[in-house]
This record gives structure tokens, sequence and C-alpha cells, in this order.
């Protein structure tokens, strides 16, 4: 294959139309969500919830710049909501409308007993916006990684895990019990991920979108779960130490989900390529092309 048609035609290939600025809004959007249902629920039971709403919203809002800044011709984002019947991109951005407004109207009654109430509504919210985005990357069924059904659990799951890991990192939020509850969340994401990582292999996705998300997987069970469990095991022994231990914890859970999020939008990203089983040979009937396909990564 000559070098000006590398990468072309049926083979598998990296796609161009998403970069690090696209992930940047599943990582803020999924990690600013999680952290509002969090802090939603905390609400309800009588924890503070002004600074986690702020930052919540800071996330999903800075999520959503960076993909503005990816668009060629920023000021066409206003075409975003011209397709609610199809696009779960415009759903996504229907619903941070009112997850902002809502989100003002706490910060305004808080600490009145109405600012709770809302803080719930805009927990729903936050619900239906990771869901936005888990489906969009469902939606893409070019790309084996991100259309593969394991993959939005994941993204559910792991939005709610970053979230849980900055919630912890506030004083006034962290508890033994939302350790336990947390640690418990960690495990889910890890058994999620694991489906997710062993659906591509079996799946026959492309073997370069398997060794970039074979790649991160030492790193992310070790740096991403493990690590955090054990932290939030000696800050319940090591009380005096838990101030530094705890928010450690919540960041390198946190940190992991966003390495993923990168991986899975820039680097295993490759298309589905195209594949003929079969083609039919003058004289000779139909020939089984299968394995020839499958050696070259078809």
């Amino acid at each position: 294959m000559t070098s000006a048609f590398k990468g072309k035609g049926s083979l598998p290939r990296l796609q161009t139309s998403w970069d690090l600025r696209a992930a940047c809004n599943f990582i803020g959007g999924g990690t600013g969500t999680g952290l509002l249902i969090t802090t939603a629920l905390l609400a309800l039971f009588g924890f503070p919830y002004f600074w986690p709403i702020v930052l919540g919203l800071a996330c999903v809002g800075f999520g959503l710049f960076m993909v503005w800044l990816e668009i060629g011709r920023p000021w066409r984002s206003m075409n975003l909501f011209f397709h609610p019947e199809t696009s779960w991109m415009t759903r996504e951005g229907i619903l941070a409308i009112p997850l902002f407004v809502l989100g003002a109207l706490t910060l305004f009654y808080y600490p009145q007993s109405g600012g709770s109430a809302i803080a719930a509504v805009i927990g729903l919210i936050a619900v239906g916006y990771l869901y936005c985005q888990a489906q969009m990357l469902r939606g893409a069924k070019g790309i084996p990684s991100w259309a593969h059904p394991a993959l939005t659990p994941y993204i559910l799951m792991t939005g709610l895990t970053e979230g849980m890991g900055l919630a912890i990192c506030f004083q006034a939020l962290a508890n033994e019990a939302l350790f336990a509850v947390f640690a418990l969340v960690l495990v889910i994401r890890l058994i999620a991920w694991s489906r997710y990582s062993q659906g591509l292999q079996q799946g026959g996705a492309p073997q370069a979108s398997c060794a970039a998300i074979n790649n991160i997987r030492a790193m992310f069970l070790v740096g991403g779960h493990l690590l955090p469990i054990l932290l939030l095991v000696a800050a319940t022994f090591i009380t005096e130490l838990a101030v530094f231990l705890v928010p450690a914890a919540g960041l390198l859970a946190a940190a992991a989900g966003w390495l993923s999020k990168a991986v899975i939008i820039t680097r295993a990203a490759q298309t589905r390529g195209f594949a003929i089983p079969r083609t039919p040979i003058r004289g000779q009937g139909a020939k089984d092309m299968s394995s020839q396909a499958s050696k070259q990564g078809w």
C-alpha cells in the first residue's frame, strides 16, 4: 500500500471529527452532572449544597464551552436546538437551559428550605443530561468503540463516580457512610469498564481500539480504583490524615474517569471499516473471504 492511500479505503482508521475538546464535553458534563446528582441526594438529608452545585454547574459549563470552541463556525451552534426529535446532542443542549436556570435559583434560595427542593429537581435534570451524553456516543454506529452497548452503562457509572469523587473533597460532605457508597460505586464502575473492554475484543472491534483501551488497564485499575479504596480505608483509621487522604482518593477516582473518556474519544475511536465476506468469482462461484478479512483486521 502506497503512502498516498495509507489509512484510507476499507481499512479502519482513526476518526478526526472529534478531538480532545469534544472529550472535554464528556469529561465536564459527566463530572458536573455526577456531582449535581450526588449533591441533590445529600441536600435532601440536610447537607450543605451551595459550593458543590457551583462546581457542578461550572464543570458542565466548561464542557459546553469546549465543544463550542471545537465548532469551526461557533455561532452555528444555535442550530443545535433545532433537531430534538433526532439528535441526542440537541436534547443535551435543551436540558442545559433549565439546569443552569434552576441552579441559579437554588443558589438564590440557599440556605432556605426551598433551595433543597430545587436542588432535587436539578439532580433529576442532571440524570437526563448524563443519559443524553451516553446516547450520543451510542448513536455513532460507524465507530465500534462508541457504538458498543456496554459503553452506555460505563458512561453513566463513571459520571456518577467522578461526581462523587469531587463531592467527598468537600469536608462538609465527607462522612463514613458516603465513603462506603463511594467504594461500592467504584466497584460497579470497574465492572462496567471490564464488560466494555471485553465486549470490544469479543465483538471484533479494530485492533487499534482494543490496544488503546488495554494500554490504560493497569493505570485504571490500580490508580483509579484500588488506590482510592485503600486511601478511604486508611482515612477511617487515621482520622488526623483524613483531610488529605479523602480528597486524594476522590481526585484519583475522578481522574481515572477523565483519562478513560479522553482515550475513548481520541485514541480508541477507530472507524468500523468495510467487510466483504463473499466475493463472486467468474466460473468458481462465491469464494469465502472471511478468513482473509479477519487477517486484515476488518
